[in-house]
């Protein structure tokens, strides 16, 4: 192999590595959808507006193998 070879696949190798690992779920303060939706209705009880629909509760999350990478 020559050497602009080597060095061209080491660089392509180590950027889809740090792409890899950039997938994935992150947990973070976020709301998710569920949690929104509860605090909607709370908020809406609280200033006597309709009350949008019962938001239902979510799965449990999956674990996923490529969360260890996180």
């Amino acid at each position: 192999m020559h050497a602009g070879t080597l060095i061209r696949t080491t660089l392509l190798l180590a950027a889809i590595g740090v792409a890899v690992t950039a997938c994935g779920r992150r947990p973070g303060t976020l709301d998710t959808p569920y949690e929104a939706a509860r605090d909607a209705r709370e908020e809406a009880r609280r200033n006597d507006q309709p009350l949008p629909p019962e938001p239902k509760p979510p799965v449990q999350d999956r674990k996923f193998f490529l969360d260890g990478l996180i």
